[in-house]
């Protein structure tokens, strides 16, 4: 006889997972699934494997705002090699240009000048598909292709010395879709030189900057303890719809917007989306308010009360 199959459980929350070095998005969320036995689980942006840090994990019903948390701005730390360009951008390439290491203030310069909205060549290295292939097989069997730029945001730049003179480190505040290993290889050409990144961590996604991350030993730890010690750790799905308006209901409206009718508000709301929560802070869904004045329900969770924050 075969082994039982495994009986997965629901269980609803965000998990700010530290994903270690060496390891892939979805191999991280796959552990984490696992260790929760979770019957749905998604992750709220890719970080490659050479990058660690701020992987937010949506389970259950959270599942639904992964959207949400794509669209986020990310917080990095990035560490690179000046005077070397690779093929990848990263560590891992062959060196195809060498050039003279550019000083820390000429950097800066640089960096002040890529603040704000820029645009980007995406690499070829990326998870991004063309004719339903990802870009980085077709760049390992030796095809490159034109890539069209997009417009991304760089809210904060700030160059640092790091451990030689030939290597900085780099603090970024940017929107979502900013390669940084594009942004460093730009940033050094800018300063007349070339550069490639040689570690990166993410150290936070909005809205969760501040908050603590889960690395995966802890995450083990509390496993042997049980589900209520790794439940704990989730985050309620609210908090990913702190910086939103919210709109409060009762019973009965819940009730009406969860069968996608639309609401007249008693009350003066800005048009725009807002979060909608029932009176014991608990989310219910996505919302839209009309000039109108009406709730209309975008997107709707079915999740139980909690009082995790």
């Amino acid at each position: 006889m075969g082994r039982p199959r495994r009986v997965n459980r629901h269980v609803d929350g965000i998990l700010l997972f530290d994903k270690p070095l060496g390891v892939s998005s979805n191999d991280a969320l796959q552990q984490v699934r696992r260790l929760y036995q979770a019957d749905k689980a998604g992750h709220t942006g890719s970080l490659d494997p050479l990058a660690t840090g701020a992987l937010p994990i949506c389970l259950g019903e959270a599942t639904k705002l992964c959207g949400v948390l794509l669209d986020a701005d990310k917080h990095y730390v990035a560490e690179a090699q000046l005077g070397v360009r690779t093929s990848t951008g990263d560590a891992e390439g062959d060196v195809i240009e060498t050039a003279a290491v550019p000083s820390l203030e000429s950097l800066t310069r640089a960096a002040a000048g890529m603040l704000g909205e820029i645009e980007q060549v995406p690499p070829m290295y990326s998870a991004l598909k063309h004719d339903g292939q990802r870009l980085y097989a077709l760049a390992r069997q030796g095809i490159e292709i034109e890539r069209p730029a997009r417009r991304v945001r760089i809210h904060a730049l700030q160059i640092e010395p790091a451990s030689a003179p030939d290597r900085f480190r780099a603090q970024v505040r940017c929107s979502k879709g900013t390669y940084v290993r594009t942004l460093i290889e730009d940033l050094a050409r800018m300063a007349g030189s070339c550069a490639h990144l040689t570690a990166l961590r993410r150290t936070a996604v909005a809205p969760f900057e501040g908050r603590a991350l889960v690395t995966l030993s802890q995450l083990e730890a509390a496993a042997v303890q049980g589900v209520e010690a790794l439940d704990r750790l989730l985050l309620a799905p609210a908090a990913a719809l702190a910086h939103w308006p919210r709109v409060a209901v009762n019973d009965v409206q819940a009730q009406r917007l969860a069968r996608g009718q639309t609401l007249a508000l008693g009350a003066a709301v800005e048009p725009g989306r807002v979060a909608v929560i029932d009176r014991t802070g608990t989310l219910l869904g996505l919302a839209e308010v009309t000039v109108a004045g009406c709730l209309q329900p975008r997107r709707w969770l079915r999740i139980e009360r909690s009082d995790r924050l």
